[in-house]
């Protein structure tokens, strides 16, 4: 890969391998996306319905058309980090979502309202996403599914515990100016900090992928690495079936969270102990990524694919029979698949398709996943007021995932750069 050394006086006066400072910066810019993650959005959703005075079948409308739309923009948004790095790419992304998580403090009707899930969903949910795992994927190589799964169990350690924080801020301070205070944080942390520390792929600065010492890369095996573009990604089996079972579990794994209470609620759960429900999520998301990426430095990635839509079928299955002893398998499933998914779609795409491309690569799939989180809540809300609960939308829903898991055990790798 031919690069154009630069210097970087951050990098060279770092006192331990960059690589890790730059995991660290993403894990933390990951972790602020949160106001535009359905897990955010989830505890705010209760109170958006009162205070607009409309139905949860019309602001899951408009979660799936803003979060459509949104999804729209980022393969614009990964050529751009491709072609001017994550660094400039990452203080536009997070002011302009500081800005859109303010915007939604103040939203007075459905119309505002769509305008802000356009906004959060885009920026938050999609490019701010993007552009941090696009960094920790060109600063890692062989131990990219590792780094991943760290970056995953920092994210999912924080989903845990930020639902009931948040529950907390908007007891004592309301919805909107819960929303108002996410934003000045975002602000003060995200733009910041991917501004100061993230930079591009380390061969143009002088160092390695991996944190590894000069040295230690040296006397290692070169890379090799098939670096594919996006038109000729798209021309191979291995992209759409890896993209079909990220965005299968991103539209089911989005609705269970996004009606979460709501679900929970018809199998006779209060309120309180659904929030809680979301601490076993969190803990094993947290395991999960963290033993899916180690998994995926030494396993061939199709077998993790069929465990995960394996085990999204079971979650889809066992959440429309629910019951309250079966709650915490319920939970524990769900944060499996989430983990387990973060891992796939964060460092597959790279170990197929290689780095040179990858945002590009990675800006598509998105757009199709988070256009998969759009169709997921309003599926299940339709389909629990035709039928009256979510039995037969879960049920049906979970021949998705466990069909694909068939097809994913015959998932190949490119043989070669197609022409």
């Amino acid at each position: 890969m031919e690069t154009k050394l630069q210097t970087s006086r951050t990098i060279d006066r770092s006192p331990v391998p960059y690589a890790w400072v730059v995991l660290a910066t993403a894990l933390l810019t990951t972790i602020a996306t949160i106001p535009g993650q359905t897990i955010g959005v989830s505890v705010f959703l209760d109170g958006i319905i009162a205070d607009l005075g409309t139905s949860r079948s019309t602001v899951s409308l408009l979660y799936t058309i803003g979060t459509l739309l949104g999804s729209f923009t980022l393969p614009f948004v990964g050529r751009f980090i491709d072609r001017r790095g994550p660094r400039l790419a990452v203080g536009l992304i997070a002011s302009a979502f500081a800005a859109a998580t303010i915007f939604m403090s103040g939203v007075t009707g459905l119309a505002t309202l769509a305008i802000g899930f356009v906004l959060i969903r885009g920026l938050g949910q999609g490019s701010l996403s993007l552009v941090s795992q696009h960094v920790v994927s060109l600063w890692f190589v062989r131990r990219r599914g590792l780094a991943i799964g760290l970056l995953g169990l920092g994210m999912a350690v924080a989903t845990a515990f930020v639902p009931a924080l948040l529950e907390s801020l908007i007891a004592a301070r309301g919805w909107r100016q819960a929303y108002a205070i996410l934003g000045v944080i975002v602000a003060v942390s995200a733009g910041p900090l991917g501004v100061a520390f993230f930079r591009g792929q380390p061969e143009s600065f002088g160092t390695v992928p991996d944190g590894r010492s000069r040295r230690a890369a040296a006397a290692a095996e070169p890379l090799e690495e098939t670096n594919l573009t996006l038109p000729q990604a798209r021309r191979t089996g291995a992209f759409w079936l890896v993209l079909a079972g990220d965005a299968a579990i991103a539209a089911l794994s989005t609705g269970l969270v996004f009606h979460h209470f709501d679900i929970l609620a018809s199998a006779g759960v209060d309120r309180a102990t659904a929030a809680a429900v979301f601490v076993p999520i969190g803990l094993v998301t947290a395991a999960s990524h963290l033993s899916t990426g180690a998994l995926l430095d030494r396993t061939r990635p199709r077998f993790v694919l069929a465990g995960m839509l394996a085990l999204q079928a079971g979650a889809l299955a066992l959440g429309g029979l629910l019951s309250a002893p079966w709650i915490l398998v319920y939970g524990s499933l769900i944060g499996l698949t989430q983990g387990m998914r973060g891992a796939v779609a964060g460092s597959t795409y790279a170990y197929y398709f290689g780095r040179r491309n990858i945002g590009s690569i990675k800006g598509f799939a998105t757009t199709v996943s988070v256009g998969g989180t759009a169709v997921g809540p309003l599926l299940f809300a339709v389909g629990r007021d035709l039928a009256g609960d979510y039995l037969a939308v879960l049920v049906a829903s979970a021949i998705v995932p466990a069909l694909l898991a068939v097809a994913s055990l015959r998932l190949r790798p490119p043989a070669q750069t197609p022409a």
